[in-house]
């Protein structure tokens, strides 16, 4: 695996599947499972850690199996931070979403085509990883970034979750070629912008990305390499200048999880400065 500086310059990935991230999506599908019952409120202590416990693993082999069609493995150690981040999500109102500033918008027969949106800078953790393919490198990163979140930081607390998260992608010239390497990025939330929690896992960076600004499109369905190239030829015919963004890289920014039939995306391009 590789690592290297994610600044906003380069953005996800997919596979050959539709797949991608495993999301707090995939956590409440499985929330909603009548299985995932917590129970009475009658229960004593020690019939609660068994509850507990049950739901824990239940939540860990659900995540097994989302991610086995993903070619991924979820180890046993994500389990208590699998845990964490349902208990802490139930239900949407809990993520903060990241910050920007609407500078325009072009629409069609009232369809959105593009918006032009200003973010300030900030601190994000990111991860550089290099799988065998798009989905692995993108889903091992996330997980990374989860246990960051949850509790393997400076702080040892759960530091909040926010979206979109993001993926940088980079590619030829050409964009016929996608690298392996792929960026996983989380913004981390209002309150820890000023004194950044540190990682513990030396493969994450926390890192000041510089105001920039985006011209983004909205996109629904899964993330694999098609589709997002696809997503990339559809927003470059939508803006009049192809020297107005950076055209070697791209970012995708995801909202909702891969496996969702309604799965919410966007495509930013960085404009070039």
């Amino acid at each position: 695996m590789d690592r290297g500086g994610c600044q906003m310059s380069g953005g996800g990935g997919g596979g050959p599947e539709p797949a991608g991230m495993i999301t707090l999506e995939d956590l409440e599908s499985f929330t909603e499972d009548p299985l995932s019952d917590s129970g009475t409120g009658s229960l004593e202590d020690g019939a609660e850690t068994m509850e507990e416990d049950e739901q824990s693993d239940r939540l860990l082999q659900y995540w097994q199996d989302v991610a086995r069609g993903h070619q991924v493995e979820v180890s046993q150690e994500m389990a208590q931070p699998i845990q964490q981040l349902t208990s802490n999500n139930q239900g949407r109102s809990n993520r903060e979403h990241i910050p920007f500033t609407l500078l325009s918008r072009k629409e069609k027969c009232g369809e959105l085509l593009y918006e032009k949106r200003h973010y300030e800078k900030g601190h994000w953790a990111c991860i550089t990883m290099r799988e065998d393919t798009y989905e692995q490198s993108i889903c091992y990163g996330f997980m990374k970034i989860m246990r960051y979140i949850c509790q393997e930081n400076s702080l040892g607390n759960y530091l909040g979750m926010t979206l979109p998260i993001v993926t940088v992608v980079r590619t030829d010239q050409n964009h016929s070629v996608i690298s392996h390497d792929v960026t996983v990025a989380y913004f981390l939330p209002a309150e820890h912008q000023a004194t950044p929690p540190q990682p513990q896992d030396q493969d994450i960076t926390v890192e000041v990305w510089p105001a920039t600004t985006v011209y983004t499109r909205p996109f629904s369905g899964p993330t694999n390499e098609v589709v997002i190239m696809n997503q990339f030829n559809a927003l470059a015919e939508q803006l009049d200048s192809p020297s107005a963004y950076v055209n070697d890289s791209f970012i995708v920014a995801g909202y909702t999880n891969p496996a969702h039939i309604n799965r919410q995306n966007e495509i930013w391009f960085l404009e070039r400065h």
